[in-house]
């Protein structure tokens, strides 16, 4: 048996405006993880069990468009063996269509665990190619930013087509993660501002370089342990991804929750319609503005550590193999 898992991950600055070659940075969230668990058998088909959808059926009966196949038939292409002989169940603590990167975790530790049942070890780099394949299925036109950071691990400066950046963190933060509890599929989202952009050119692309300068200014901002000037910029991104199209009254009520609770910064992260809100708070504030999300239609709440690449807290080298 070989046991493999990835975490989550959230959006700190840079949402959309990503697709459209302007940098964002994200950070993993390892207190929500996926997990692949691949057993031996005699089938000589693949069986495939996705827990947390219900879900069991054979890789020879799956849809063509269906990701967990998908990634399956690539990860045994780039290992060179036959897609048969070994089941996959896929079970996850990342809550679905929230803008976490629940499919992009499953899609990792799927390709950790089939390399591992075959003593081999791909690159983070090489994992983060094969997810980003089944995310298309996901999204559409995604940016990468999610098989990129949830593969490394690390907090990440991304731009499309640009070589991955793994940034400092000068001065670890907080960071509390509302699920609005509205299912938001990332492929809709950017597909609807796909089609604004096509429309209303000029006026998406001020929307997008808005949205780049605070990103880098966050960027500085975290690399120089400035974490009070965060809030500010957070606030500053989501007045930018409202005017993109993709808040909602839902997530709009709980960023002023938890700015009214004592949160330095609240946003949407991912691509709204849902999904989402994080704030920056710390360990005077962590507990009422967590209280004050639930009391606001929160669903959950995870409050999760943003340390530098060093930190040992952060990673623990995506499961192992048995």
């Amino acid at each position: 048996m070989s046991v493999a898992t990835a975490p989550g991950k959230i959006i700190l600055f840079g949402e959309h405006a990503v697709v459209y070659a302007r940098p964002a940075i994200a950070v993993p969230v390892f207190q929500a993880r996926a997990q692949a668990t691949i057993q031996t058998c005699r089938d000589p088909d693949v069986a495939i069990e996705a827990v947390d959808l219900a879900r069991q059926y054979t890789l020879r009966d799956a849809p063509a468009d269906d990701p967990l196949a998908a990634i399956i038939r690539l990860t045994c292409t780039r290992l060179n063996i036959a897609p048969q002989g070994f089941s996959v169940r896929v079970h996850s603590t990342i809550p679905l269509a929230s803008g976490l990167g629940s499919g992009a975790a499953v899609s990792v530790a799927v390709v950790r665990a089939l390399a591992r049942r075959c003593g081999r070890e791909l690159s983070r780099g090489e994992i983060a190619a094969l997810a980003y394949e089944t995310e298309k299925l996901h999204h559409g036109t995604p940016s990468g930013i999610d098989n990129t950071v949830i593969a490394f691990e690390q907090p990440v400066y991304f731009v499309k087509n640009q070589p991955l950046e793994l940034f400092r963190v000068a001065r670890p933060f907080t960071i509390a993660i509302a699920d609005t509890g509205i299912a938001a599929p990332t492929k809709v989202a950017v597909g609807d501002v796909r089609r604004a952009w096509q429309a209303h050119r000029a006026q998406y692309e001020a929307l997008f370089d808005q949205i780049g300068a605070v990103v880098r200014s966050a960027r500085r901002a975290i690399e120089g342990g400035a974490i009070d000037t965060l809030g500010g910029l957070m606030n500053a991104n989501q007045v930018l991804l409202r005017e993109i199209g993709v808040s909602l009254p839902e997530i709009e009520a709980l960023a002023r929750a938890a700015l009214q609770t004592g949160a330095r910064g609240a946003k949407l992260s991912g691509a709204g319609r849902g999904g989402n809100v994080i704030a920056l708070v710390n360990e005077v504030t962590q507990d009422r503005v967590e209280r004050a999300l639930l009391a606001a239609g929160a669903k959950r709440v995870i409050v999760t550590r943003v340390a530098g690449v060093n930190d040992s807290r952060q990673t623990n080298q995506g499961g192992e193999s048995n």
